[in-house]
């Protein structure tokens, strides 16, 4: 299902459904007719990619979840995993692009949406929003605290064309976005992998660290900088999205497990953890799985924060931050990396 009612376009931590905006919206005019173009995003700043090579895991026991700082990402309970191999970085625009050429695969933001979707009249929805697209992050020219004014529906807008058609073309290193669930799923097959489990992404992200709230430095994180969402002050040398490798490797060589994109993982969503599970944890059931963001809609559990993450609105920037993501629309901050079971994959 894409984009249906309770489809989420994620900044900091705000959703949104495109039933909502096309209810009652009118003629309002698709956002490409003021494109972003690469001077909003430009930096100066070149980095080495890192290997692709998966990394080894060693099994362990961990306290997953933290009471610290949002309700739904607690109680912390010791959990032990099993070994597995994980990607160094993020599913990059060059991968997924071998991808597509090896395979013609065409993603879900690359076909028109289906009017039923929305839930409303057809007459009601701006026949824009029918057109193939994607959710884009857009500065708005004044504060504010409302998700729809940063949050634009964008004719046009995939993994290839990232601010939509008017904009640059992405970037070969940087982290492949506006993937829906199904786009995920389809290349985890192709390569020989799956998305990790939540237990697994953040055991791995986390690499033995201690919990810390703190928004990382310049060198640790891509997130933003300023008062989100008008005053981007990219000390960390990026407005947007980084290239894979710019910024310090954890403690286990793994890049960008916090900031840059947030990272979609195989559970599905529900408020809190069960203390009881704690023996490789997969996450409740799809019949248990609720989002209250989503309501009636069943997301899956991304983690890690984005470039979009700032303290004056989110302090997702964190190993053990959550949200649901709707899997039906892709965003502009969310990518995947993918774990393997055997070490002989991919």
């Amino acid at each position: 299902m894409r984009g249906s009612g309770g489809g989420r376009w994620f900044g900091a931590g705000c959703c949104a459904a495109l039933a909502l905006l096309a209810a009652g919206c009118g003629a309002r005019a698709p956002v490409s007719q003021a494109p972003l173009t690469a001077a909003n995003f430009a930096t100066e700043r070149t980095c080495t990619p890192p290997p692709s090579r998966p990394v080894h895991i060693p099994g362990g026991t961990f306290v997953m979840g933290s009471s610290a700082v949002y309700a739904e990402e607690g109680p912390p309970r010791e959990t032990r995993l099993d070994s597995f191999w994980i990607d160094p970085h993020e599913v990059t625009n060059r991968q997924f692009a071998e991808f597509v050429r090896a395979t013609g695969y065409r993603t879900v933001a690359e076909k028109p949406v289906d009017p039923a979707q929305f839930g409303v009249p057809a007459e009601q929805i701006p026949a824009y929003m029918l057109e193939p697209g994607s959710a884009v992050f857009t500065p708005p020219e004044r504060p504010s605290r409302n998700y729809a004014d940063w949050w634009k529906y964008v004719p046009g807008a995939s993994w290839k064309k990232p601010y939509g058609p008017e904009g640059p073309d992405a970037v070969p290193d940087q982290p492949v976005v506006h993937l829906a669930w199904d786009d995920m799923q389809a290349y985890a097959k192709w390569r020989g992998g799956r998305l990790p489990t939540e237990a697994e992404w953040e055991y791995a992200a986390r690499a033995g660290a201690v919990q810390s709230a703190r928004q990382p430095g310049p060198g640790q994180a891509n997130s933003w900088q300023g008062v989100f969402p008008v005053v981007n002050e990219a000390s960390d040398g990026f407005k947007g999205i980084a290239p894979v490798g710019c910024f310090t490797p954890n403690a286990f060589g793994l890049y960008d497990m916090v900031g840059n994109v947030w990272e979609v993982t195989a559970d599905f969503y529900r408020p809190g953890h069960d203390p009881a599970d704690r023996d490789n944890p997969r996450g409740p059931s799809e019949n248990d799985a609720y989002d209250p963001l989503n309501p009636g809609f069943v997301s899956h559990v991304m983690k890690g924060g984005s470039y979009l993450c700032a303290p004056n609105y989110c302090q997702r920037y964190r190993p053990e931050s959550r949200q649901g993501r709707d899997p039906g629309l892709g965003a502009s901050n969310v990518g995947f990396r993918l774990v393997y079971d055997r070490p002989d994959e991919p």
